[in-house]
């Protein structure tokens, strides 16, 4: 029977070189590419066995040896790229800073300082961490300007917090460059694929990432290449790139399985409850509300510093009806990750409680939060640009929508410039957008229930009910409770165009049945 590491990326990957079920005829070059999924699969998960065997093998009445402290765990956490605890953040980052005192020209840690900063940047959501992670990642270069894998990658995940995916990509691919047999290399280069909308790209890098051997053993990536073989982050995180990627495809099945592998193999609780987030959210995409709750209350048992599930909480309470306690997971959300998505969406929880009061309140912190990131290099244009679209300055979200398209042209950037072109009442440049985000064909494979909702409002304007209530009704099937503010809209608009559609049939049949009796 076997093993459910990997199972997930096993039907995704299987899909992907056509030896799945989907292959029907090709078996006989299917029998190729079985052997390739077995080989990369066994050799990652023969990793992962042997990292879990070494970590329960008996040492007496003893703690192991090799148990390692904090400064130790997030050393092999941002070594890869996985998420570490705040404590741990803490300490490795004082650690690093003292040594660095004694030991300036050390450009690895130069390098491990800059990445630190950038996980403590992100869990905090407090940007002012970006510049001392942007100096000290530099300063790593400067000491070591050639092959230097681990400011190249550190450099890649600082722009891809900062939301500026085309330095990301830039970086991204220098690492790889560097490293190319190197797999911590690829997952920060695969994000910002993405952000880019270079989804072709984005499954490219997958693919050559999961050729590679990856894991702790003999990888030579990060800390986990230095020996750290026992409870390494390293496939968690080649499994939670590949459930993103196969999101991005409309994958939702195999993106389910390959994210909860990835929680199931994570080790450190931070990054058992960052997985457990991911799965999360999937589940909200998918309309699940229930299932959604039970994973954010699980990521918040690994790790209570897990404040994206507490943000997670309050959209899944919200669709349950259980508004008092969504109020209160949103508002303790914002107290220790103050994003400014967190307070779109809490304002237009109490935008449609009828509590205009706190909703204009929360839409000046996104404001003021936006202010600060940008200060300190962040691109917040997206959460502003629908924002602005809905509660604010329509035009103005045009035009700064356009400006990151022509920088990020991704489906997530596609559908919002769409959304804000038809708020400003151009409908025709609008549903060229939103197509771009909803047609397969022409890249948007994402299963998302407000894109879809938006091209179903466009194509209603623009006089097509029978395109309005197929797009309308396909947000409502993806997730009835996809917005506390536009799900009352879109039945009532769904409602309405199906009267219509009722009235035309009634009277097509009477005429018909009159044009007979003549």
């Amino acid at each position: 029977m076997e093993s459910g590491v990997g199972s997930g990326v096993r039907r995704g990957i299987e899909d992907e070189l056509g030896s799945g079920p989907a292959a029907g005829a090709a078996a006989g070059a299917g029998g190729r590419e079985v052997v390739l999924w077995r080989v990369v699969v066994g050799a990652v998960v023969g990793c992962f066995v042997l990292g879990g065997a070494l970590m329960v093998m008996p040492d007496g009445d003893r703690r192991p040896a090799g148990l390692p402290g904090p400064v130790a765990r997030a050393a092999n956490a941002v070594g890869v790229g996985a998420p570490a605890s705040l404590p741990d953040l803490v300490a490795l980052i004082g650690e690093r800073e003292a040594h660095l005192r004694a030991h300036p020209g050390d450009a690895r840690s130069w390098a491990e300082l800059g990445a630190a900063y950038v996980e403590r940047g992100e869990r905090t959501a407090e940007p002012r961490y970006y510049p001392k992670a942007e100096k000290a990642l530099r300063t790593s270069l400067r000491a070591r300007p050639k092959r230097n894998t681990e400011a190249f990658g550190g450099l890649a995940a600082l722009a891809n917090a900062r939301h500026d995916f085309r330095t990301a990509r830039r970086w991204g691919e220098a690492a790889v460059a560097a490293s190319p047999k190197r797999w911590t290399a690829y997952p920060a280069l695969i994000d910002a694929y993405r952000g880019v909308g270079d989804y072709k790209a984005a499954r490219k890098a997958l693919a050559r990432l999961l050729e590679l051997p990856s894991g702790g053993v003999g990888s030579g990536g990060g800390a986990a290449g230095s020996g750290a073989a026992a409870g390494s982050p390293s496939g968690t995180q080649v499994l939670v790139r590949a459930g993103l990627v196969y999101r991005d495809q409309g994958r939702r099945e195999d993106s389910a399985a390959a994210l909860s592998d990835a929680a199931a193999l994570a080790s450190a609780p931070a990054e058992r409850a960052d997985c457990l987030v991911r799965v999360g959210e999937l589940a909200w995409e998918r309309g699940e509300p229930v299932e959604s709750l039970r994973a954010f209350g699980a990521a918040l048992r690994a790790d209570p510093g897990e404040h994206a599930a507490r943000a997670g909480q309050g959209r899944a309470l919200a669709a349950l009806g259980r508004h008092s306690e969504a109020l209160r997971a949103y508002q303790s959300a914002l107290a220790k990750q103050p994003l400014p998505q967190y307070a779109l969406e809490l304002g237009e929880l109490y935008e449609s409680l009828g509590v205009g009061g706190a909703a204009r309140a929360q839409y000046d912190v996104l404001r003021a939060r936006v202010r600060e990131g940008a200060a300190e290099g962040v691109n917040d244009a997206l959460v502003l640009g629908l924002f602005e679209a809905d509660h604010g300055d329509a035009g103005g979200a045009v035009r700064r929508l356009r400006a990151e398209w022509a920088r990020h042209p991704s489906a997530a950037v596609a559908d919002a410039l769409g959304w804000a072109l038809h708020r400003v009442g151009d409908d025709r440049e609008a549903v060229r957008f939103a197509t771009k985000a909803t047609d397969k064909v022409r890249g948007g494979a994402v299963r998302s229930a407000l894109y879809a909702y938006h091209r179903g409002a466009i194509e209603r304007e623009l006089g097509n009910p029978g395109a309005a209530r197929r797009h309308l009704g396909e947000a409502l099937r993806i997730n009835p409770s996809f917005s506390p503010v536009l799900v009352p809209v879109a039945v009532r608009e769904l409602g309405e165009l199906e009267e219509v559609a009722e009235v035309e049939e009634v009277e097509e049949v009477e005429q018909f049945g009159g044009a007979e009796g003549v």
